[in-house]
């Protein structure tokens, strides 16, 4: 069954980003469709992380614009971001050890709850019918991640693969129209990946979740992608689908380290 990718939801204009004189991304331009899924890959330094940060608005770049359903800005806000629909998880995992698994993907729900914190910290009248509310939603996404034997554990001591599943949960409790994965396979061992791959789709198609991915592991990209942007030294080389990037000369000699 082939799926229905969509119009462009995320248009990306001539970005350049410097820090001091070190050019990070120079006239990047890309655009995402609605409900596919989306790679950016390149070596180490290419400006793929610098590439998401400018999404997220974490960067603020010198040139260029970010067009998101319809709606044109030079810089993204954070928070604007989070609210228009826009989640992301990190490469270096942002998530409270010490509270339990589901109280990690009960912060996703923060954007969506109307009462103030006083109100959610005493648990009162309306808070506390928000809070079930929310936690249920909570409850799906565990069971969706397969990861309901953790409910109550504290994250710190969860293996590593589970602690990024943990992550990819505390982003869709954002409910994303765009979910953002900065590397969401690395350091994993194989078993890890493959189930982290199969989460990535099924979130792509049960939920409708467009996803742009930057990931290291050209296997995984080429399987799971519907198209792939490439960044070498803050520049594109190459855009298309994983055939006719894998088959791109400038592409293959700039992993294979022979371009410069």
């Amino acid at each position: 069954m082939s799926k229905k990718i969509g119009d462009v939801i995320l248009d990306v204009k001539n970005i350049s980003l410097r820090f001091g004189g070190v050019k990070a991304l120079t006239d990047i331009s890309f655009n995402v469709r609605e409900h596919e899924v989306r790679a950016i890959i390149g070596p180490n330094g290419a400006g793929k992380s610098s590439m998401l940060n400018c999404i997220n608005g974490v960067y603020a770049p010198q040139e260029g614009s970010i067009t998101f359903r319809g709606q044109t800005f030079d810089h993204m806000d954070s928070h604007q971001v989070a609210t228009m629909g826009i989640a992301r998880t990190f490469q270096n995992l942002a998530l409270f050890k010490g509270m339990s698994v589901l109280d990690n993907i009960m912060t996703g729900r923060n954007l969506h709850m109307k009462s103030n914190i006083l109100m959610q910290a005493l648990r009162i009248g309306p808070a506390e019918r928000e809070e079930i509310q929310h936690r249920e939603k909570v409850e799906r996404i565990i069971d969706f991640l397969e990861i309901q034997a953790h409910r109550k554990t504290p994250v710190g001591q969860l293996p590593y693969g589970l602690q990024k599943r943990v992550d990819l949960g505390r982003a869709l409790a954002m409910e994303p129209q765009v979910l953002l994965l900065d590397e969401p396979m690395a350091g994993m061992n194989v078993e890890e990946k493959q189930d982290m791959c199969r989460f990535i789709l099924d979130v792509n198609e049960e939920f409708g979740t467009t996803i742009v991915l930057i990931e290291h592991d050209m296997g995984v990209v080429m399987d799971i992608s519907d198209r792939v942007v490439v960044l070498d030294y803050g520049k594109k080389i190459g855009d298309g689908t994983p055939d006719e990037v894998r088959t791109n000369e400038e592409v293959i000699s700039a992993y294979l380290g022979t371009s410069h």
